[in-house]
């Protein structure tokens, strides 16, 4: 079975409520209607339903709940607890009134906050900023957590390495210049967020152009010090570098560059040193690779709440669905 497979069977185990705000994109209607026929969660549709119906010609959709914020039953509770969230912040109720019956991100994260859905996914027509800044604002970082990243889940076909051509590359979507202090935290979050959705131990490689101190830069020293942090910070997970990524991944590679390591040839979790090579890096394995690329997946918000690449198909969309479910069954 596939790992996207996988997941959506996990998602069928213990049904979950995803919101998806953007409810006139046509993915994100033909990716509802896949959900609800697959039987991988339950979807609200934000909008007027008149609105949505005429989107979704041609589309069946039924099953879905969709909210119209002109006629809201629990919009007075959403305003007065958006006003309690944000008052230090200049919020007002007339200001909160507005903000939800005229943006479906702010809306969809509060039903994310008051239980009414148990994720959101947006993205398709929203910047990354868009999505998340409702995220931060109302839902904050998860406890634990220092730092909100992103990772994708990347599938190899026909590959050995990894865990059996499943790894996850992070941050390649969000923390542009992450310190030695952030990418510990990266990797702790990554750690977690593999093991949840894969299932498996995770291996966290530490990447660089240096595998152990083959090479001096202060680019080298920032992972070094990470690894060391790491370590420190999340001793339940094995976790190593700084390596270069053959070293990382290719055992014999491994065994030979870092000799005595536990973790080099082995990782399944890359952490990249910035925004620049993990995005780069997870391009060029999709494209050359031929490798299903899922994400970005937000990790170290407190509920999940994930964002979409603006060039998503619906099949994306079904799939950050079904990982968003999951996402939520752990986070319980």
């Amino acid at each position: 079975m596939s790992f996207i497979e996988t997941i959506k069977e996990k998602a069928k185990s213990n049904i979950q409520t995803i919101v998806l705000p953007e409810s006139l994109e046509m993915r994100t209607l033909k990716a509802t209607e896949q959900i609800l026929a697959e039987n991988i969660a339950k979807v609200i549709l934000i909008g007027s339903e008149k609105e949505i119906n005429e989107a979704a010609t041609g589309v069946n959709i039924k099953g879905a709940i969709i909210v119209d914020p002109a006629n809201f039953s629990e919009m007075d509770d959403y305003v007065n607890t958006l006003v309690e969230l944000r008052s230090k912040k200049g919020m007002t109720e007339e200001k909160a009134k507005e903000i939800l019956a005229t943006n479906a991100l702010y809306l969809g994260v509060m039903m994310v906050k008051k239980g009414m859905a148990d994720g959101m996914v947006a993205g398709a027509i929203n910047s990354t900023a868009n999505v998340l800044r409702p995220s931060l604002q109302i839902l904050k970082t998860a406890p634990g957590t220092k730092l909100v990243s992103s990772f994708f889940v990347m599938v190899v076909p026909d590959c050995d390495l990894g865990a059996n051509g499943t790894f996850i590359f992070s941050d390649c979507g969000l923390v542009q210049n992450p310190s030695a202090e952030e990418l510990a935290s990266i990797a702790g979050s990554s750690a977690k967020s593999f093991e949840a959705l894969v299932g498996v131990e995770a291996v966290v490689g530490m990447l660089s152009h240096s595998t152990k101190g083959s090479a001096a830069h202060e680019d080298v020293s920032k992972v070094v010090e990470a690894t060391k942090l790491a370590q420190e910070q999340y001793p339940d997970y094995k976790i190593d570098g700084e390596f270069q990524l053959d070293a990382a991944i290719v055992p014999s590679i491994g065994a030979s560059k870092a000799p005595g390591s536990e973790v080099a040839g082995k990782v399944n979790v890359l952490v990249f040193p910035d925004l620049d090579s993990g995005n780069i890096g997870y391009k060029i394995t999709q494209r050359l690779a031929k490798a299903e690329a899922y994400g970005p997946i937000s990790q170290g918000i407190a509920k999940p709440v994930n964002d979409l690449s603006r060039g998503c198909t619906a099949e994306d969309i079904v799939g950050v669905v079904a990982i968003t479910a999951v996402q939520a069954i752990n986070q319980g």
